[in-house]
């Protein structure tokens, strides 16, 4: 059995269960061929990123009990698009993310380096991030 890894090159850790968030509502950032949307980013929501989220038809807000999803509010860990959380970046409203719960196919989207800027688990030694 295949081992996902997340962007510093370790075992994949959990990003969120409540709510129950992943591609799979597995509560990891795992992926796969049917993963057409590459959620692989655990972010931290916050009013900004959901904000932005909302405004380019993203609702992450609205809850859809037919999707058994509740909405999102800030503080929530949620696995995200790697180009929507890329796109919120460049619109200056990302959203922190675990470096640890983010899937290293996120780098086919996001350089590591803008990842580390904006992660909110940075190791004591960050000499280990290069």
């Amino acid at each position: 059995m295949e081992t996902d890894l997340n962007v510093l090159g370790g075992p994949l850790e959990e990003c969120g269960t409540d709510p129950m968030t992943g591609f799979f509502r597995d509560g990891c950032c795992t992926t796969g061929p049917e993963d057409l949307g590459s959620h692989t980013v655990c972010a931290v929501m916050t009013p900004e990123f959901l904000a932005h989220q909302q405004s380019v038809g993203n609702d992450l807000v609205t809850p859809r009990p037919e999707f058994h999803f509740t909405g999102l509010r800030p503080g929530d860990r949620w696995c995200v698009v790697a180009a929507r959380w890329l796109q919120a970046y460049h619109a200056g409203a990302a959203a922190p993310i675990v470096l640890a719960a983010t899937h290293e196919r996120s780098l086919d989207t996001i350089p590591l380096t803008v990842l580390q800027s904006n992660a909110v688990d940075v190791p004591p030694d960050a000499s280990s991030l290069s």
